[in-house]
């Protein structure tokens, strides 16, 4: 067990001060635990928020909070929740059958399931056919609608509810109220239970990581069409924003050879560098500031050398997929995000830019400009002018013509001018054949 492992408890104030203190109590639980109280169950998404990365697992007082919170969508990190069914809904039962005016049989119960309820009237010998019950967890005000109505129609003789704002709006309006609290069995089995999901997620989170990162541009370009010394800037370009990139991820950078690099890291690290390996590291990036399209596979594995095979297979699919997902496998070599359909845009008529005909259109601008002679170079701009397209089109034109070995992108020249380099691409007019002249 790890000791400096955090649970945030979530849940409101009666109940996390009850947890705090059995998780610090005879037995304590080696975690730290962390208080998340509310006043309202439907502000538990808020509160795991506000916990963020601070906690490795979150423990709630109760299924409801739990519900709010995963329906919302912010659970990114292991959770649980104390139990309400069982001996919980029995020692309510308990309480309203010592209560004169009360009949344990003639009650309405909110959040259980049908199934928790019938068996646990059933331990205690109570028929369930005089009891109403609502399965779905909702919204403090609807459930005590709920109650209130049964309870006026002279329905119910008490309401037995698992939400504690519930219970207040309940009480203020006037209708006999008891709360199903959980049982302190159930909080301490909770809290294991918490601490193992805990601990389990910090070994996974740690599990190492290999990511191999491939320049189609440095691997597929002639070096007879591409000056060695702009291959080197390049590279130097890439390896620095790769090395940036890494320092956020905890990562090391090793170039294997001219056109590719291994980066290792944790499955933590890379997990929230890629929002849960969702999409690829560092693509974004290096096609935003270097205009170059890089491939990228992730590989886990119980050992270095399997990590780095299951990352060559994953870059090897990712470059005959043509897709973004898909480029991570586990330990087991398996992807960790299935790829989804892909919609076509435009229908079926829609096709990719045709290379060729915008390199030979841009090449022909140039020269009839008198550029001879020298290597052909444009940017966004100049070839939104003469494409007479927007800057914006013209870049991802630009962008497929590097994709496609049509063009080089240079290393963006550093000015002094605030704002954004001015990114160049060098055109290889020599593919178009010996037959193409300029000028």
């Amino acid at each position: 067990m790890t000791p400096d492992l955090t649970i945030g408890v979530v849940g409101p104030h009666d109940l996390v001060e009850r947890v705090m203190l059995m998780g610090h109590g005879p037995t304590p639980v080696p975690s730290r635990l962390v208080a998340a109280a509310y006043r309202d169950e439907q502000e538990a998404a808020d509160k795991v928020v506000r916990l963020g990365s601070g906690v490795d697992v979150c423990l709630f007082a109760s299924p409801v909070p739990y519900d709010f919170a995963r329906k919302a969508g912010v659970l990114t990190m292991p959770a649980t929740y104390v139990p309400l069914n069982g001996a919980a809904l029995q020692g309510a039962l308990l309480r309203a059958s010592l209560d004169e005016r009360f009949d344990a049989a003639k009650v309405s119960i909110d959040v259980l399931g049908r199934g928790e309820v019938e068996e646990a009237f059933g331990e205690v010998g109570l028929a369930v056919d005089q009891v109403h019950l609502r399965e779905e967890v909702a919204g403090p005000g609807t459930l005590a609608a709920f109650h209130e109505r049964l309870w006026r129609r002279g329905l119910t003789s008490v309401a037995l509810t698992c939400v504690h704002a519930t219970a207040e709006r309940m009480e203020l309006a006037g209708v006999p109220t008891l709360r199903i609290r959980p049982t302190g069995a159930a909080i301490r089995t909770a809290l294991q239970t918490a601490s193992l999901l805990g601990a389990h997620h910090r070994l996974e989170e740690s599990q190492l990581v290999v990511v191999l990162v491939d320049v189609p541009t440095l691997r597929e370009s002639p070096r007879r069409v591409t000056p060695r010394y702009w291959r080197e800037e390049l590279k130097l370009a890439l390896h620095r924003v790769l090395l940036q990139e890494a320092h956020r991820m905890n990562a090391t950078v090793w170039p294997l050879d001219d056109h590719s690099y291994l980066i290792t890291a944790t499955r933590g690290s890379v997990s929230s560098g890629t929002e849960g390996f969702r999409t690829p590291p560092f693509v974004e990036r290096v096609r935003e500031e270097l205009g170059l399209v890089i491939e990228v596979g992730i590989g886990m594995g119980r050992t270095a050398q399997e990590a780095e095979t299951h990352a060559r297979a994953a870059l090897a699919r990712s470059q005959t997929s043509q897709r973004a997902q898909g480029f991570a496998l586990d330990r087991d070599g398996r992807a960790l995000v299935p790829a989804p359909r892909q919609p076509v845009r435009g229908g079926a008529q829609a096709v990719k830019p045709k290379g060729l005909e915008i390199l030979s259109r841009l090449a022909d601008k140039l020269g009839d400009q008198g550029d001879t002679g020298a290597p052909l170079v444009v940017d966004a701009e100049n070839a939104g002018r003469m494409l007479g397209v927007t800057p914006r089109t013209a870049r991802r034109l630009l962008r497929t013509l590097v994709e496609e070995g049509l063009a080089w992108p240079l290393p963006p020249n550093r000015t002094p001018q605030p704002g954004r380099p001015r990114q160049l691409y060098r055109l290889i007019v020599e593919k178009l054949g010996p037959g193409k002249t300029v000028g």
